[in-house]
C-alpha cells in the first residue's frame, strides 16, 4: 500500500514539474526600452499583472533615450550580452540579431495587425518582432474656423462615402480663409514622410514592394508633386515652412492655419496647449484612393538571448488583445492592432479613431517604403530639396521625381556594389 501511494505521489509531483514552464526557474528578462511619454509606468502595471501569473519570472528595464537605443542594443549584441527583448521602431535596422519568430509565434499572428506594419517585421521571410503601437499622419482642424465659414468637416464615419477630392478639399480651405479669422488654409509638415501621404493618395510610391524598383518617376508621383505645388501657389499652405523653416504646430496653435497636417502624436500636445479654440481631427481627401502613412513601435526577442522561451511568452502577453488594449489606452496611443481600433481613452476616443481608420485603409506602400530600406534613408533629404525646388519653380513636378529616381536608382547600386 505504502509503495503504490509513494508511486502515485511521485507521478503526480512529475505531472506538475512538467507542467510548469522551462523558463519558471527565476528566470530574469533584460528589456531595453525607450519612452516618449508615460508608456514606462504603463509598461510596470503590465509586468506586475504578468508577474502574477509568472512569479518567477523577473524583468531588469534597461531604459535608454531613443536616440541612443541602436548603440546600446548593438553594443550589448556586440559584447556577447544581447537582451532578452527589446522596444524598437525599425526592426530591419537590427534583423542580425532579432529572434526569428516564424515557429514560436508564426506569421499567421500578423493577421491581427495592420498591414502597413507588416514590411516592417518581415525581413525575408523571417517575423522579427511584433506591433505593439503605431503613429498616422492625418489632418487636425480648427472647429471654430469652418462652423464660421459654414463648411462641413468629413469626421465622422458615416461621411466616408462623401470625403473630399483633392479640388474639393483645397476649395473648402480657400473658403475658410475668406470666411474666418484664418489667414492661411493649411499648415504642412516639413517633412517628406508627411508629404508621401498625398504620393499614395495619388496611386504612387517610391518603390516596390520589395525595394527592387524605383517607382516614384510616374503619373503619380508627378501629380502628388504638382497638387502640393498648387496648395503653395494658391496661397493655401504658407511659403515659411517648407521655404523658411517655420514650425507649423506654431501656426497652428496660434490660430494662423484653419488646419495642420501632422500625425496623432500632436493630440496630446494640442490638448495641453490649445485653450483658445475647439480643434478636431477630420478624414483625409482621397485622391485615387484613401491613405495615411504608418510609423510604429514594436518588441523584438534575441537568437541569443538565453531567455528566448520566457521573452517568446511575455510577447504573446504584452501583444495579446486585453493587454495591448490596456497599454495603448492608458498610454494615449494608437494600437496596431486592428481588433483595437476602437478603444477607451481618457481623452480623444473619437480622434484617435480616425487614425485608426485611415490606417486601416493605407496600401502596403505606405508601410514598405518606410520600413527598413536603406534607399530610402539616403534619399530622404533629396525628396524634400526637389519638392521645395518644385515650389520655387526652379525645376517642374516631372522633373522632381525624375531626379528622385536617379537619386534613388544610384543608392541602389552603390549599396549593392
Amino acid at each position: 500500500m505504502r509503495k503504490n501511494l509513494f508511486i502515485t505521489i511521485t507521478a503526480l509531483l512529475l505531472v506538475g514539474l512538467m507542467a510548469v514552464p522551462a523558463f519558471a526557474q527565476e528566470t530574469v528578462l533584460d528589456f531595453v526600452w525607450f519612452s516618449d511619454g508615460v508608456e514606462g509606468e504603463v509598461l510596470k502595471d503590465i509586468i506586475d499583472d504578468y508577474q502574477e501569473e509568472n512569479p518567477d519570472v523577473e524583468f531588469n528595464i534597461i531604459e535608454v533615450p531613443y536616440n541612443e537605443l541602436n548603440t546600446k542594443i548593438k553594443t550589448m549584441v556586440a559584447g556577447g550580452n544581447p537582451p532578452d527583448l527589446a522596444r524598437v521602431s525599425n526592426p530591419g535596422e537590427l534583423s542580425s540579431a532579432l529572434l526569428n519568430l516564424n515557429d514560436s509565434i508564426g506569421q499567421d499572428y500578423l493577421d491581427n495587425f495592420v498591414e502597413s506594419t507588416h514590411p516592417y517585421v518581415m525581413v525575408d521571410g523571417e517575423m522579427l518582432a511584433v506591433p505593439i503601437d503605431v503613429t498616422a499622419n492625418g489632418i487636425i482642424y480648427n472647429k471654430d474656423y469652418f462652423e464660421a465659414a459654414g463648411i462641413d468637416v468629413p469626421d465622422t464615419e458615416e461621411e466616408l462615402d462623401d470625403l473630399w477630392t483633392w479640388e474639393e478639399w483645397a476649395n473648402a480651405l480657400e473658403k475658410v480663409v475668406e470666411e474666418s479669422n484664418a489667414r492661411y488654409g493649411l499648415a504642412y509638415d516639413y517633412s517628406p514622410h508627411r508629404w508621401s501621404t498625398l504620393l499614395y493618395q495619388a496611386g504612387g510610391s517610391f518603390f516596390s514592394k520589395d525595394w527592387s524598383e524605383v517607382t516614384i518617376n510616374s503619373p503619380e508621383g508627378e501629380r502628388a508633386v504638382e497638387f502640393f505645388v498648387e496648395l503653395h501657389d494658391r496661397n493655401i499652405i504658407p511659403e515659411s515652412i517648407w521655404l523658411g523653416g517655420e514650425n507649423p504646430n506654431t501656426l497652428f496653435r496660434s490660430g494662423l492655419t484653419a488646419m495642420h497636417f501632422a500625425g496623432n502624436w500632436m493630440l496630446t500636445n494640442y490638448r495641453d496647449n490649445i485653450e483658445n479654440f475647439d480643434w478636431g481631427v477630420a478624414y483625409m481627401p482621397k485622391g485615387k484612393i484613401r491613405s495615411s502613412v504608418v510609423g510604429g513601435k514594436f518588441v523584438a526577442g534575441f537568437k541569443d538571448s538565453d531567455n528566448k522561451e520566457a521573452a517568446v511568452d511575455f510577447l504573446k502577453y504584452f501583444s495579446s488583445q486585453k493587454v495591448n488594449a490596456k497599454f495603448c489606452e492608458e498610454s494615449l496611443f494608437l494600437s496596431a492592432r486592428t481588433d483595437n481600433s476602437k478603444l477607451n481613452y481618457s481623452f480623444g476616443s473619437d480622434m484617435f479613431e480616425i487614425f485608426s481608420n485611415e490606417l486601416a485603409v493605407s496600401p502596403p506602400e505606405a508601410g514598405s517604403d518606410w520600413a527598413y530600406n536603406e534607399a530610402m534613408s539616403r534619399i530622404y533629404d533629396d525628396i524634400r530639396q526637389n519638392v521645395v525646388k518644385s515650389i520655387q519653380k526652379e525645376i517642374t513636378p516631372k522633373e522632381a521625381v525624375e531626379n528622385i529616381e536617379e537619386l534613388a536608382e544610384s543608392e541602389i547600386e552603390d549599396m549593392e556594389n
